[in-house]
């Protein structure tokens, strides 16, 4: 029998009209901001499904625009996305594109950061205001930003999970999931950890010093 949480039963603390389409679309937008780790410059949004039929009248649109700004899913700053954007000379657009077989609430954000940076990010939002990050780039991942999360970007070599297991077992963070994802043998690889707790800035260098990690950070939880 499924168990049911406090919020599958009133739902997320939001400023709505709808946890699916308002709620979760930012949370899809405020966790893209953190997995590119800067500040956006500009966002174009390719809607799917359902997002794309709807995301005007739902707020899907103000939504998204306020979570790669950095706005969480309760605060009323949400309403005025646009022109906060406007404000900050953050360019955005939206687009109607099919996915293929994803869930009918993905959104594909194609950002741009103000230190250059191109970011692929595709999540869903799956309801009740829950979200899964299920594209990175290249790379398909799967992953729903509840736990703090270890991200790396690395090449794919003997060893390289090992010394991260290894110095996360040091700094006594257990791992919840932990899942990797490549393109190909020996090519680039990314990890994907959900811990129970918190990495703190040594371990992340620690982790960081491996001369096959191109890049590693830590996403914390809503």
């Amino acid at each position: 029998m499924k168990e049911y949480g406090v919020f599958d039963i009133i739902g997320p603390i939001m400023i709505g009209p709808s946890s699916s389409h308002t709620a979760g679309a930012a949370r899809l937008g405020f966790l893209a901001r953190k997995i590119a780790g800067a500040e956006i410059k500009e966002a174009v949004f390719y809607l799917h499904g359902s997002f794309a039929k709807t995301y005007a009248g739902h707020g899907t649109d103000r939504a998204l625009v306020a979570g790669v700004m950095g706005i969480m899913p309760d605060d009323e700053r949400i309403r005025d996305a646009f022109k906060l954007a406007k404000g900050k000379g953050m360019l955005y657009s939206f687009k109607e594109i099919d996915l293929g077989e994803v869930h009918p609430n993905t959104v594909l954000m194609v950002l741009q950061t103000l230190s250059g940076e191109r970011w692929e990010i595709a999540g869903s939002s799956i309801g009740g205001g829950k979200i899964r990050i299920i594209r990175i780039n290249e790379l398909d991942v799967d992953f729903t930003g509840e736990y703090t999360t270890l991200i790396t970007y690395h090449q794919d070599r003997p060893g390289v999970i090992a010394d991260i297991s290894a110095v996360l077992a040091k700094y006594k963070v257990n791992v919840a999931f932990m899942r990797v994802f490549r393109v190909n043998k020996a090519d680039n690889a990314v990890l994907i950890a959900e811990t129970d707790e918190d990495i703190n800035d040594s371990a992340l260098a620690e982790i960081a010093k491996n001369s096959y990690v191109a890049q590693a950070k830590v996403l914390r939880p809503f």
